[in-house]
């Protein structure tokens, strides 16, 4: 986009009058979005801004030696309007692009999300880490531990990477939600900061780990394998309500619910057996 010219219009919603400016998307910060410049000329009398039941209409002629091929539609922020004297813009949230072949007058067109891979970074390392190598460890410390010391270390292992993973994941959940302005992810954002919260408790309840013989250690247990259950329980909410929230869609669904369905067949199965042995 950086480089091309742009036709930006909006109607404040106190119902003023309808604005249209020309635009050269000049970067990708505000700053350098400049009104007013580009190379896209509106023919005089062609331009008309209209709202209709919340949804916007804009029609306009340019004048252009050679039609553009590739054209790009973008939404603003909600209840953002460009205002005098600098009238810059903010990040747009969708974005359709369409090619149009004027000799068939056939057209492809393609859905953009803006920050479409931090939004993927953000849903893997959660997916991953919370969701997935913390259930494993879980379920190595709690049947594994006939193969002591090893079910330890590898307890140890998993949970240190699940929570790496899983932090870089809110991370970049912080991160996506000042660049898109975000105004519909506050619980999202309340489970997953809560998430976070109980990784950081249970890896320093490794460090105030007491001995076996302690009369404590019943008391570490407790609150360590209930903290642990649920941020589990959290963690799987969380992950599908941010499914929801981005509208992943199915795939994102079906391919995490596999595999909560696995681990969770996989815990009943080991805890059967660990019943039938007793």
């Amino acid at each position: 986009m950086i480089g091309s010219s742009a036709i930006v219009g909006w109607i404040p919603s106190d119902g003023g009058s309808g604005t249209v400016k020309p635009y050269l998307l000049g970067g990708k910060s505000p700053g350098e979005v400049n009104p007013d410049q580009g190379d896209l000329t509106i023919v005089n009398g062609s331009l008309k801004i209209e709202s209709v039941s919340s949804r916007l209409y804009m029609r306009f002629q340019l004048t252009a030696t050679l039609p553009r091929q590739s054209l790009l539609y973008a939404v603003g922020p909600a209840g953002f309007f460009p205002s005098s004297p600098d009238f810059r813009l903010r990040e747009h949230r969708f974005v359709t692009t369409t090619t149009i072949n004027y000799n068939t007058g056939s057209q492809s067109v393609v859905k953009v999300s803006p920050h479409s891979k931090l939004k993927k970074t953000h849903g893997l390392m959660n997916m991953f880490g919370w969701g997935i190598l913390i259930i494993v460890g879980a379920i190595v410390a709690r049947h594994m531990k006939q193969w002591d010391p090893t079910w330890f270390y590898a307890h140890i292992a998993l949970q240190t990477t699940g929570f790496l993973l899983g932090l870089t994941g809110v991370i970049c959940g912080l991160v996506l939600e000042n660049r898109l302005k975000a105004n519909n992810v506050s619980k999202h954002k309340g489970l997953g900061i809560t998430i976070l919260v109980m990784g950081v408790l249970q890896m320093l309840a490794l460090l105030a780990r007491p001995d076996k013989q302690s009369k404590y250690r019943k008391y570490w247990n407790w609150y360590h394998h209930n903290i642990g259950r649920l941020l589990i329980i959290l963690a799987i909410s969380n992950i599908f309500y941010g499914i929801h929230l981005a509208k992943a869609g199915t795939s994102w669904n079906g391919g995490y619910g596999f595999a909560v369905a696995v681990l969770a067949l996989t815990a009943i199965g080991l805890e059967v057996r660990k019943f039938l042995k007793k």
